[in-house]
């Protein structure tokens, strides 16, 4: 009886292993991805009580839940909400904006605020509202 061995050929294995990475290196490489322009920061209220300032406490504090406008000239471009802490972050395309509170029948100081938004950035600002309370 005649025994055979199966040994395949040296090109085939070579084959059978490079084949998966030549896939690979003839993939589309994923692109990264793209760095959005915009604004985001945070927003307080200050003097955040009434009186005069005391030693040890805070004078200014978040400003939760308020929305504000964002225009470019007159035209308004989008609205944004704060967070609980104050926090925001809205997209834009490159350029220069105003934003203020929506809600202009209240006392107090909330903007308008001037930002230059440049392109692939997302600028952060702290901005400082006046409450009015004195």
């Amino acid at each position: 009886m005649t025994r055979f061995r199966l040994l395949p050929s040296l090109p085939v294995v070579v084959a059978l292993c490079a084949s998966p990475l030549l896939a690979l290196a003839q993939s589309p490489t994923t692109p990264a991805p793209a760095v959005r322009s915009g604004l985001e920061g945070s927003i307080f209220i200050s003097p955040a009580l009434g009186g005069p300032t005391r030693q040890g406490m805070p004078d200014a504090k978040p400003l939760p839940q308020i929305e504000f406008i964002v225009r470019q000239g007159d035209r308004v471009v989008t609205t944004f909400r704060t967070d609980d802490d104050g926090r925001f972050r809205v997209t834009l395309p490159p350029g220069r904006y105003t934003v203020e509170r929506k809600d202009k029948m209240v006392s107090g100081f909330y903007g308008p605020f001037q930002v230059d938004v440049a392109p692939a950035t997302m600028k952060t600002v702290q901005w400082k509202c006046d409450s009015g309370i004195r």
